[in-house]
C-alpha cells in the first residue's frame, strides 16, 4: 500500500484529487489533507508516507519554501500547480514528478505507478545490501545506506518521528526512521532498549546505578533504565 498526503491551500483542488485517487489509483492510501503548509509540516515531524502531493504557489509558503525546511527528506515529492515554467526549479528539487492542474487522470496513474516501482525497488535494494552484510548493519540515511559495524554506536536516541544515532567519532547521525525501527536493525546480542527513548550498546556500558536507575556510557553519558527493563537489563550484562 502506497500511503501519500495531499497538500494545496485550495480546498477544491485537494477534493479533486482525492476523489482521482479514490477512483482511479489501486493501493493508495490518503493518510491526511492539508490546506496549510505549516500544519503539514508539523504533521510530517511524527509521520513517514511515502509520498507528498505539494502545490507550489500557495500564501503561507511556497512547495520550494515547504521543502527546504526538510534536511534530510524521508518522502517523495510529486509537485501539482497551474503553472508551466515550475517544471524545471521541480526538477531541481528532485521531485519525482510534475502534474498540471487540472490533473490529468491518466497522467495521475502514471505518476502512482512510478511511485510505487520506486518504493519497490528502494525496499528491495535495502533488503539485498542488509543480507549481504552479515557483520555490518546498513543505517538508511538521507538517501543513501550508511554501514557500521556494532562497535561504532555507542547509543541511538528517540527524537519523535526521527532517531539520533551517536558514535564513538562523536558526529551522530540522523535518521528519518522510529527507534523501534533501528531496533530491527541491531543485533539484539549487543543492543538492548533499556527506555523508550534510549537504545544502548551493552558493550559500552561502563557503571550502572541501580539506586538512580541509569547507566553511564564510555562516552560519560548518563541514560536512564526503565523500571519494567531493569531486569532484563541485568541479565543482558
Amino acid at each position: 500500500m502506497l500511503s501519500v498526503i495531499l497538500i494545496d491551500d485550495e480546498p477544491k483542488a485537494i477534493k479533486s484529487l482525492e476523489w482521482e485517487i479514490d477512483n482511479f489509483c489501486e493501493n493508495v492510501q490518503i493518510d491526511a489533507a492539508f490546506t496549510s503548509p505549516i500544519k503539514a509540516m508539523n504533521y510530517l515531524k511524527n509521520h513517514q508516507p511515502d509520498c507528498v502531493f505539494l502545490d507550489i504557489e500557495m500564501p503561507e509558503m511556497d512547495g520550494f519554501e515547504f521543502l527546504d525546511h526538510f534536511h534530510q527528506r524521508n518522502f517523495n515529492v510529486v509537485f501539482i500547480t497551474a503553472y508551466t515554467h515550475y517544471a524545471i526549479t521541480a526538477i531541481k528539487e528532485n521531485a519525482l514528478d510534475y502534474l498540471l492542474k487540472p490533473i490529468d487522470s491518466d497522467d495521475l496513474v502514471e505518476t502512482i505507478e512510478k511511485l510505487k516501482i520506486h518504493k519497490s525497488s528502494q525496499d528491495d535494494l535495502e533488503k539485498s545490501l542488509r543480507s549481504n552484510s552479515i557483520d555490518r548493519i546498513a543505517i538508511p540515511v538521507d538517501g543513501k545506506l550508511v554501514f557500521l559495524t556494532a562497535n561504532e554506536i555507542i547509543y541511538c536516541e528517540s527524537d519523535g518521528n526521527y532517531c539520533k544515532i551517536n558514535l564513538v567519532d562523536g558526529k551522530p547521525l540522523f535518521v528519518s526512521k522510529k527507534l523501534k525501527d533501528i531496533q530491527n536493525l541491531l543485533p539484539a546480542s549487543s543492543f538492548y532498549r533499556v527506555h523508550n527513548s534510549y537504545i544502548v550498546n551493552l558493550k559500552k556500558v561502563r557503571e550502572y546505578l541501580k539506586t538512580d536507575g541509569y547507566v553511564i556510557l564510555e562516552n560519560r553519558k548518563e541514560i536512564p533504565v526503565s523500571r519494567n527493563k531493569k531486569s532484563a537489563f541485568l541479565d543482558k550484562i
